[in-house]
């Protein structure tokens, strides 16, 4: 039985679920055959969506850390394109600008590394880091609502197609998190031992 089941996901604050799920994921993500089974797994997802470029994210403590992959990614055609979020002030809608390996970064808001140049793109796919997730696809982050912010303002024509990159043991199997008016479902969530289709993705 996963040990992030809870019988009442109701009764716990998003704040509490936070408390309860970080020591978990700082833990599988310190385990190295769970992030190779990660890695795979997020490989066989993109290559179904066949994105020609990706926004991810710099690695907090916890997160699983995607750039090795993403320079394999890029490196692999180079008509690829990868990006990571740049806040321009708190509380905007993230800004996605293009990365390569060898990009200068600087800090950003937040002390979160982010590309000296300011060439902005549109993702066609987001990989989005989860402190938990349900099974509906819907995810817990750090409360701070920027994804949310930049899907409602998002620039391109189409909305990405966003993937949770998450670990089974912060997944919540016995109900869903409390919603929000301002929550959006995952296109998917990828573990290290799972691919969990929202339910956009499972009716097509």
């Amino acid at each position: 039985m996963n040990p992030s089941i809870a019988r009442n996901p109701h009764a716990e604050s998003k704040k509490d679920w936070r408390a309860r799920l970080l020591p978990r994921r700082i833990e599988a993500s310190s385990d190295v055959a769970i992030g190779a089974a990660l890695t795979a797994r997020l490989d066989a997802l993109v290559s179904q969506f066949q994105p020609r470029s990706i926004g991810f994210y710099w690695p907090l403590r916890g997160e699983f850390d995607a750039r090795a992959w993403i320079a394999a990614w890029i490196a692999a055609d180079t008509s690829r394109r990868a990006a990571l979020p740049a806040i321009a002030e708190r509380h905007a809608p993230l800004v996605f600008h293009v990365w390569t390996p060898d990009a200068p970064m600087r800090e950003g808001h937040h002390g979160i590394p982010e590309p000296v140049a300011r060439e902005a793109i549109a993702p066609e796919l987001l990989l989005v880091p989860c402190v938990g997730f349900d099974r509906d696809g819907y995810r817990l982050g750090y409360g701070g609502g920027y994804y949310d912010r930049t899907l409602a303002a998002w620039p391109g024509a189409a909305l990405p197609v966003t993937v949770g990159v998450a670990y089974e043991a912060c997944r919540i199997d016995d109900g869903v998190l409390a919603r929000e008016a301002h929550d959006l479902p995952l296109d998917a969530v990828v573990t290290e031992s799972d691919t969990h289709l929202g339910a956009r993705r499972r009716v097509r």
